[in-house]
């Protein structure tokens, strides 16, 4: 059945692969006029010579309101994972291997200001489900705009573009206690738009030790100061606690996959040291978008952000301070020259950190004798420029490049006296080329080579021992891509391919000693090749027919991921696949309306067997997951509007593991996932529509 259901599918959709990626828009009328903002563009996504996808309020709503991780998973390529609630891991092309848990490897901006601290560490979890409006996705590597993160960018857009006052709640309950509440309050006028949220979220989780509470609140402001400027102002407080259960023994995870990690000899289980996570976020960020005149035009971003995060984890007990701040400044110039438009990007982003780690022993979740206690101070700094050139008979001509210098220095404090080491990382100057033919006004394809670079981040070049890896190198590589996205069949067809050859060499991992000691060491080189389609088609499309909307689509991603030449001491895993990363990935879907106001969809997801170290020698299994959610919505002139569904998760009641933990120590790979789950909701909003 694993592999006769993936077969049925390929072959249903075999004429349909050379087609790809999310849908460009939230709603089935205007998918071609979507505005992509990734590398300052600003353009329809079909004039994007880039592997850029959207993920909009179409796809986050078609699973529960707890997570936006089945969404961010219909895009091929694209893999978040969630050992247990709130604890995330995103990987994009493979990303994730050098991340056992967090976002690395990735640049993510929250409107114009960068989540990425300048460690190269995002904590994604500080935002709620309701703090995505949409979500723009560049795979590969996006270095020339955007710095370090060889897997690529992501962009969150948090206001909608259709700016409604009003009041809405949102409430949903589900298995394992989960519940979730949301209240929004939209108030202003046209020129002057206000925003307050607040979300509550918890869980007991499907495994012991994985419960988990979330607060969230958060103010946005938009003000329209005349027609050359506006300003955007953002700030968001999270208080995020969850337990982490551990990774599991093949033999543990098949007598219970629900239990936590167990004690070992004389070393306490997750249990017994009460592992977990506390958590809490303060950021706040300012915007002005200011245009001189038709020509020119500046966007200006500052921010500042704290973080108090605290593990009590299996073996110590961590305590971090983390306050940075930084900005970016970009300017935009565009010029008609006879038949052609000339655009140019530059500008410049840096960022600073002054952090402090102190490691303790872990007596039973308290903090014991203190092991460590370091300061470190980074920053980060890069310059970048863009020339875009729109040129008659539909092409389009991209060159893009930055200058990125980065610098660590770590204090130990507790070293008598005490001792500073430091690590510069000389400027890195990644090129990207991309050119555009539109074939029609609805149809493009593209090729582009571009440069990515990532250096270690703070918790890879500090060893959980307190050691500094002072020989661990910036991983460096080139990418190369093709790809054609476009409409067919009078906009009823969608579809979005790409196929891409990446060469990294200096490719970070991770290792974990006989002693549980957490350390990174460059692993040679990797190959990363793969094919990543998706295409979707409209049914039905008519608001005064009993069915209104019906759409099916389907995700594929193949990737070929292995190691190019790596030697470990005296083993040797070149030629050996990458761990973490699935072959083959296929997500489809089915999803229909009617004009009563009554929808439904399903969505199915199969994945490989996944490597979970550098020898191929153990193997998570391919998996079959099957969801679905049916509501009725009901609008009231447009002033109050309600929606009540439901869904279930894993309808198949699948096990699998999740969020595996790579080249664990002592085989404890496995973190199970949940068994077929189910949740339940309301949504009620209260609006005055205003024009804009």
């Amino acid at each position: 059945m694993k592999k006769t259901l993936p077969a049925i599918l390929l072959c249903f959709c075999l004429p349909l692969l050379c087609l790809s990626q999310n849908e460009p828009a939230d709603s089935t009328k205007n998918l071609s006029e979507i505005i992509v903002k990734a590398y300052e563009q600003n353009r329809r996504l079909v004039e994007v010579a880039a592997p850029v996808s959207i993920t909009g309020q179409v796809q986050l709503n078609r699973f529960s309101n707890m997570s936006i991780l089945p969404a961010l998973n219909i895009t091929p390529g694209v893999r978040m994972e969630e050992r247990s609630p709130g604890s995330y891991r995103l990987n994009i092309r493979g990303s994730s291997l050098r991340s056992p848990f967090g976002v690395r490897d990735i640049k993510i901006y929250l409107n114009e200001i960068p989540l990425t601290d300048p460690s190269g560490n995002t904590y994604l979890n500080q935002l709620s489900f309701y703090n995505f409006n949409s979500i723009e996705i560049i795979k590969g590597p996006a270095s020339s705009l955007y710095g370090a993160g060889i897997g690529g960018a992501m962009l969150i857009h948090t206001l909608p573009v259709n700016w409604n006052k009003g009041i809405s709640l949102n409430y949903s309950v589900g298995s394992f206690d989960a519940s979730n509440i949301n209240v929004n309050v939209k108030t202003g006028d046209a020129d002057h738009e206000n925003s307050f949220n607040y979300s509550h979220q918890n869980s007991d989780g499907y495994r012991s030790q994985s419960k988990m509470h979330r607060d969230i609140a958060t103010w946005e402001s938009l003000l329209k100061v005349n027609d050359k400027q506006s300003l955007h102002a953002y700030m968001s407080y999270s208080d995020l606690f969850y337990q982490t259960p551990g990774g599991l023994t093949l033999s543990q995870y098949n007598a219970n996959p629900k239990q936590a990690r167990p004690s070992a000899g004389t070393q306490p289980g997750a249990v017994q040291n009460k592992a977990a996570i506390y958590q809490k976020i303060f950021i706040a960020g300012f915007s002005n978008k200011y245009r001189f005149n038709e020509n020119w035009q500046n966007n200006t971003s500052v921010y500042g952000s704290y973080t108090d995060f605290t593990n009590p984890g299996i073996r110590i007990y961590e305590i971090r301070k983390e306050p940075h701040f930084g900005g970016r400044s970009v300017f935009e110039f565009k010029k008609q020259i006879g038949g052609t438009r000339l655009q140019l990007n530059s500008g410049a982003e840096a960022q600073k950190g002054f952090f402090n780690t102190r490691d303790y022993g872990n007596k039973l979740g308290i903090a014991d004798s203190l092991q460590s206690d370091d300061n470190i101070n980074m920053w980060q700094y890069m310059i970048f420029g863009q020339m875009d050139l729109i040129l008659p008979h539909g092409w389009i001509v991209t060159a893009g490049v930055s200058l990125n210098k980065s610098s660590l220095e770590f204090i130990h404090l507790t070293s008598r006296p005490s001792t500073t080491q430091k690590r510069t990382f000389e400027n890195k100057i990644p090129p990207h080329l991309a050119i555009l033919k539109t074939i029609t006004k609805e149809i493009s394809v593209y090729g582009s080579i571009a440069r990515g670079f990532s250096p270690p981040t703070t918790s890879e070049m500090l060893r959980s021992d307190g050691l500094f890896g002072k020989n661990l190198q910036p991983q460096d590589g080139m990418d190369y891509e093709a790809g054609a996205r476009g409409f067919l069949l009078h906009n009823k067809l969608y579809f979005d391919v790409n196929v891409f050859f990446f060469d990294l060499k200096n490719t970070i991992v991770q290792r974990i000693d006989t002693n549980g000691v957490f350390y990174y060491v460059n692993a040679g080189s990797t190959k990363q090749n793969g094919i990543e389609t998706y295409v979707s088609y409209l049914l039905a499309d008519n608001p005064h027919k009993f069915i209104s909307t019906a759409r099916i689509w389907i995700s594929y991603a193949w990737h070929d991921f292995h190691y190019g030449s790596f030697k470990q001491v005296s083993t040797d895993f070149s030629g050996k696949k990458l761990p973490g990363a699935a072959p083959q990935v296929i997500v489809a879907g089915f999803e229909i309306a009617s004009k009563t106001g009554f929808y439904m969809n399903i969505t199915y997801n199969y994945t490989d067997p996944i490597a979970l170290n550098d020898a191929n020698s153990i193997y998570a299994s391919s998996y079959n997951l099957m969801s679905s959610r049916l509501g009725y919505k009901k609008d009231f002139h447009g002033k109050i509007k309600v929606e009540f569904f439901a869904g279930a998760d894993n309808l198949f009641n699948t096990k699998y593991s999740l969020g595996n933990d790579i080249n664990a120590a002592a085989g404890r790979y496995y973190n199970a996932a949940a068994v077929r789950n189910y949740y339940f909701g309301l949504a009620l909003q209260l609006t005055k529509a205003q024009n804009k």
